[in-house]
């Protein structure tokens, strides 16, 4: 198996490996579209358990203590892993969601209102 980094992979490489992790488990049968929700959410909560009770300026460096880091990279993945068979499960493009909520997203937050503040689209 050939190393991954960010700028040699691929989306579509990615959900490959995970697909083909799956599959040689057998476990298609328990990733139900709920079942696969609901374990993003577990992780997301396992990987803000990191950063519970830190000030927000703090949270980096918890993020990068070296002590704390590998296991934050590991919550990270989970996450990340569970999204892509999400989306594995669903048939969901992922370039073409991200592009489409992207775009939206450009709507609701115009630079012009929305630069170096974090109101919400309805209060800009």
């Amino acid at each position: 198996m050939k190393p991954m980094t960010d700028a040699k992979t691929t989306v579509a490489e990615l959900r490959e490996r995970v697909l083909a992790f799956v599959h040689e488990r057998d476990w298609e049968q328990f990733h139900s579209p709920k079942n696969l929700s609901m374990a993003l959410a577990a992780e997301s909560g396992e990987l803000m358990e990191h950063f519970l009770w830190s000030e927000s300026k703090a949270s980096l460096e918890v993020a990068r203590d070296p002590k704390k880091r590998p296991a934050i990279e590991a919550e990270l993945a989970d996450v990340v892993i569970y999204a892509l068979e999400f989306a594995n499960i669903c048939g969901i493009d992922l370039a073409t969601a991200i592009e489409t909520k992207m775009a939206a997203n450009a709507k609701k937050y115009p630079v012009e209102k929305a630069k170096g503040r974090s109101d919400k689209y309805t209060e800009l």
